[in-house]
């Protein structure tokens, strides 16, 4: 059993465990690994979906129990559901759901009153706001509707739009798959892509069949734009409990990817933004906002909203000790949110993905002036004194099909911008 933390300022219900729940296959996710340890450290015992027994969650000593339930993110619902509820007879007590990708977050939030009526606990949401969300053009829309920037954006229904499309758009541009589901049974891009020419364009688009499920998007220049987060958990009023904004340093792949390199950096400009637009929409939960300040003209442009909680959340923590998936516990077992500023200056690595990043990085000579020359303080996403399993379980699978995936996505990201 592993040891719990008393030395925080809060009283957590320990009598509550915490399950993550994830749907499709990506074993190596230090956000689950964070989760679990979050809340485990505090004495709460963690369940966790995985892929199977030797994945990096699976091996926390901070786990009471993994569940092996390989998916692929396009099952039907209804099996979703049925595998659900079957965890929910196992622990046989209620359970905050912690959920890893929007799948998870959609699934939740549209078959509510079977996953609570078993025990389970999550923040009540209206049902197909998350997956409008999710999508990148219900987030456009949504954006356009209550007044909130984001990057002029076109959503071709076949390839003619496409030609259509090229014609007149200011290369490069940025493709990304459109919907949370389809990009998990028929994507269209792997990841964010940027596509430097015409040719390029149309070169890739013969590819993506008679309905492409792509969004193309304005490209706001790297050299002209910085990188910004906000992670935060809403109550039911939409008022947030907590609320962090950081400046990513470095992704992967480069300038379009997960976050590999990330520092905390106080933004109350951008923090009353996202405040403003939850309340706007009304969602309640945990959010992960991907912001791209362009100096061009000012202004914060919303490139992605996942309604639930991000990879990197472990970044943020406030002088109280609370991130957001402690926010959310204790928020849904009726315990208060202890408020409190955040660490400025900490920063997070992910180790596996920020050594190919910083290379990359170096070599563009990109730089991002808001970051703090020295850290107050690191935290890895994968390395732990008192955790270390999932740190060499995350080595031992990442050598060979680790270090291909990223191949694959770097080599995805330059084949837009390579055909001419």
């Amino acid at each position: 059993m592993a040891k719990r933390n008393d030395d925080v300022p809060f009283a957590i219900d320990r009598e509550v465990p915490g399950l993550i729940v994830k749907f499709g296959n990506y074993p190596l996710h230090h956000g689950g690994v964070g989760a679990i340890r979050s809340l485990g450290r505090l004495g709460v015992p963690m369940y966790a979906i995985t892929e199977d027994r030797y994945t990096p969650a699976a091996a926390s000593r901070h786990l009471t129990g993994a569940f092996p339930w390989p998916t692929t993110g396009t099952e039907q619902p209804e099996r979703l559901v049925e595998g659900m509820l079957r965890l929910a007879r196992r622990i046989g007590r209620p359970t905050v759901l912690i959920p890893t990708d929007e799948e998870a977050a959609v699934l939740i939030a549209e078959h509510q009153e079977p996953l609570s009526g078993a025990g389970f606990l999550f923040p009540r949401v209206e049902p197909e706001l998350p997956r409008r969300l999710a999508s990148k053009q219900g987030l456009h829309e949504l954006c356009v509707e209550h007044g909130i920037v984001s990057p002029a954006a076109s959503f071709p229904e076949s390839y003619g739009d496409i030609r259509e499309f090229a014609a007149t758009a200011v290369f490069p541009v940025v493709a990304k798959n459109r919907e949370a589901f389809t990009r998990r049974s028929r994507p269209a891009v792997n990841g964010t892509t940027r596509i430097e020419t015409r040719e390029g364009l149309l070169g890739l688009a013969r590819d993506w069949g008679e309905r492409p499920g792509v969004i193309l998007q304005e490209y706001l220049p790297r050299e002209q734009a910085e990188d910004w987060i906000v992670h935060a958990y809403f109550d039911a009023n939409s008022a947030p409990c907590a609320m962090f904004t950081g400046v990513k340093v470095r992704s992967w792949p480069p300038h379009a990817g997960m976050t590999a390199n990330a520092y905390v950096v106080d933004n109350p400009e951008l923090a009353d933004l996202a405040a403003r637009f939850i309340k706007q929409i009304g969602f309640t939960g945990v959010i992960d906002l991907d912001l791209r300040f362009d100096r061009r003209d000012g202004q914060y442009k919303l490139l992605d909203f996942n309604p639930r909680m991000g990879a990197q959340f472990r970044l943020f923590e406030s002088e109280s000790g609370i991130d957001v998936v402690r926010a959310m516990h204790l928020h849904l077992t009726g315990r208060p949110v202890p408020k409190g500023e955040q660490r400025a200056g900490h920063r997070y690595v992910v180790e596996n993905i920020d050594l190919p990043a910083l290379l990359a990085y170096r070599r563009s000579g990109y730089t991002t002036p808001h970051a703090p020359p020295h850290a107050s303080g690191t935290e890895l996403a994968w390395l732990a004194a008192d955790d270390m399993k999932p740190f060499f379980t995350m080595l031992a699978r990442f050598v060979r099909p680790g270090a291909k995936h990223l191949y694959q996505l770097w080599r995805t990201n330059r084949r837009g911008s390579s055909t001419s």
